[in-house]
C-alpha cells in the first residue's frame, strides 16, 4: 500500500483561498506549494534545491502527484508563494 495513495491530497488549494484571487488560474497549485515547503523543510534544501527535486526526482514527483513529464516551476515561485 502506498502512504499517498491511502491519505489522498494532503493540501487543497480550496486551503488557500484567502490569499488568491478568484479570478484567473494560479500558475501553481497552491496545495502542492504548500506540500513542496513542507518537503523543503523536512529535507533543509534552498529553494532551488526544491524547484530542482520537484522536477528531477520520482519520490517528489509521486508525493506532488505529478506525471513524470511535468516540466516543474521556477524556484522564485516558492518565495512568491511564501509571501502571497
Amino acid at each position: 500500500m502506498r502512504i499517498r495513495d491511502e491519505l489522498g491530497e494532503l493540501f487543497s488549494d480550496t486551503d488557500f483561498v484567502g490569499p488568491y484571487p478568484s479570478r484567473g488560474k494560479p500558475a501553481c497549485s497552491p496545495g502542492r506549494l504548500a506540500l513542496v515547503s513542507v518537503m523543503q523543510f523536512a529535507e533543509g534544501l534552498s529553494d532551488r534545491q526544491a524547484a530542482d527535486a520537484a522536477h528531477g526526482r520520482l519520490d517528489w514527483k509521486y508525493l506532488l502527484g505529478l506525471e513524470l513529464a511535468d516540466p516543474g516551476f521556477d524556484h522564485s515561485v516558492l518565495t512568491e508563494f511564501r509571501t502571497g
